[in-house]
């Protein structure tokens, strides 16, 4: 397995975690988590626990299961960083209730998920030579 979809995992894990904590936190005392509590533990936890494992795993099992390599290996890499600095800026945005930074965070977050679309449909497409 690439480094990279290991650092996928991992990240998921990381996120895990973190999205966790904020929501006992929230459940025990609502005033220990500033901003938006419940936005910022759905996002820890869909896009970030989730998403990131789906990336990880996504991005090693495809190829294996097309008989193709991934469409691009850059992709994956930029991905990896725009959908990791998106989610931490939109978290930063949440605890600071601040609409811009949300709002940037999500442009890269969405960045992030566009190249994986596109990665995965390159690489699964039914046309063109088997790697």
């Amino acid at each position: 397995m690439l480094a990279r979809n290991r650092w996928f995992i991992a990240a998921s894990l990381v996120y895990a975690l973190a999205g966790g904590l904020v929501g006992l936190a929230w459940l025990a005392d609502p005033s220990l988590v500033p901003g938006n509590a419940l936005r910022l533990h759905a996002h820890l936890m869909l896009v970030g626990f989730i998403g990131m494992m789906i990336f990880g795993v996504g991005l090693h099992m495809l190829p294996r299961f097309t008989g193709r390599a991934l469409f691009s290996e850059r992709a994956a890499d930029v991905q990896f960083a725009a959908v990791n600095i998106g989610l931490v800026t939109m978290a930063t945005g949440w605890l600071a209730t601040s609409t811009p930074i949300v709002t940037g965070g999500g442009a890269l977050l969405w960045i992030g998920f566009a190249l994986f679309a596109l990665n995965v449909m390159f690489t699964v497409r039914p046309w063109g030579r088997r790697g």
